[in-house]
């Protein structure tokens, strides 16, 4: 899930940096095929990590071609609103992350649930939930 973040962040940022350096951003068909490419990588790497049963593979699949590309959708648009809070893009990459680690609670087994979150979405699925604490706290002082 780290990797999933890194490199969605990765490519929100080279959209961000290439569009405010005035430079030609990559075409939507390379970027589509880059998360294409990212996301069979991740299945193989989960279904190693984890010995995926075939259906768990194809649930894996949807999941992550569900959300990284609503994600993605999601992204573009504050990109395209010209959003520069940083704290905006971060929430939205959380919820879909978050969306994506529920999910994958639903069809994985306990043993296989435990190494997934012994491989990293432990500690993201605590750092989420820190952000999301931290961001209450200050709509809290922002309402008072």
């Amino acid at each position: 899930m780290k990797k999933i973040f890194l490199a969605l962040a990765a490519i929100a940022a080279v959209s961000v940096f290439s569009a405010t350096a005035q430079e030609q951003p990559s075409s939507p068909e390379d970027q589509e095929k880059k998360l294409l490419e990212y996301i069979d990588k991740e299945v193989e790497r989960l279904s190693s990590i984890l010995d995926l049963e075939y259906w768990q593979e194809f649930y894996v699949d949807s999941t992550l071609n569900n959300n990284l590309h609503a994600m993605q959708k999601e992204l573009m648009e504050l990109q395209a609103a010209k959003v520069t809070n940083a704290d905006m893009y971060s929430a939205a990459q959380d919820r879909w992350m978050e969306s994506t680690y529920n999910a994958f609670n639903k069809f994985l087994t306990p043993e296989q649930w435990e190494k997934y979150l012994k491989n990293g979405a432990a500690r993201e699925k605590k750092a989420r939930d820190k952000r999301a604490q931290k961001a209450a706290k200050a709509s809290e002082k922002l309402r008072k």
